[in-house]
């Protein structure tokens, strides 16, 4: 099953034309220029885990540290929003799930990885080499049974899934109604009282189907330009 992929131009017409909002939204911030990763997809998702509850910068210390472990020549982790059109893709090596395995609790711990992130770490490891998560895996697979199946993984639940399909496999119709950005955007360009509940993130997002995702990213930028 080929993956869906990300169509700006159809994306932009769709959502410009069946949201008056949206339009006015996407007319200021500018064209779309969110970039999936597409590359080690364990590498995102143990991005992902380690990421969790901690400033942009302490998590790039950490998820380098961790790296550092296995490749001393790593690349330094870059501090920024995935939603920013200058954010790009990790690079250089990256340790294998067996490696991850192999590796002492004491080292993992020695970077500053907590030990439910430890925990999380070897759990994601066993996932890939089980091939129950994967590149081969995720090209079968439709969103929900991937989030379903990521979030099996200890330390990753709905939203790091969403983050996942949206930033790494560039799946065009995703919208996490539990974004705290997304949901502030929401309530700001659509001039609620107080912010949606995920009911209300659905109902406003239906017009978005099936670009919701590009329509996530618009709503993400439009917190960092004055609209």
């Amino acid at each position: 099953m080929p993956e869906p992929e990300i169509d700006a131009a159809a994306a932009i017409d769709h959502l410009a034309a069946a949201d008056p909002v949206m339009g006015r939204i996407i007319d200021l911030v500018g064209p779309f220029a969110m970039r999936a990763e597409r590359g080690d997809p364990f590498r995102a998702l143990a991005r992902s885990i380690v990421f969790q509850q901690l400033s942009g910068k302490a998590a790039s210390t950490i998820f380098s540290r961790f790296i550092g472990l296995f490749d001393p020549d790593g690349g330094a982790e870059r501090e920024i929003r995935r939603s920013d059109p200058a954010w790009t893709p990790g690079t250089g090596p990256f340790p294998a799930p067996a490696a991850v395995l192999a590796a002492s609790d004491e080292s993992l711990r020695a970077a500053g990885l907590s030990r439910q992130k430890v925990a999380a770490l070897r759990s994601l490891a066993e996932h890939f080499l089980s091939g129950e998560l994967g590149t081969e895996a995720f090209a079968e697979l439709e969103d929900e049974e991937i989030i379903e199946r990521a979030t099996r993984v200890r330390g990753i639940g709905r939203w790091s899934a969403e983050m996942f399909l949206m930033f790494h496999l560039g799946r065009p119709d995703v919208l996490p109604v539990n974004d705290v950005g997304i949901n502030r955007a929401i309530q700001r360009q659509y001039g609620l009282d107080a912010g949606p509940k995920p009911a209300d993130v659905l109902r406003i997002g239906s017009p978005w189907r099936p670009w919701a995702t590009v329509a996530c990213w618009y709503l993400w930028r439009s917190e960092d330009v004055v609209i």
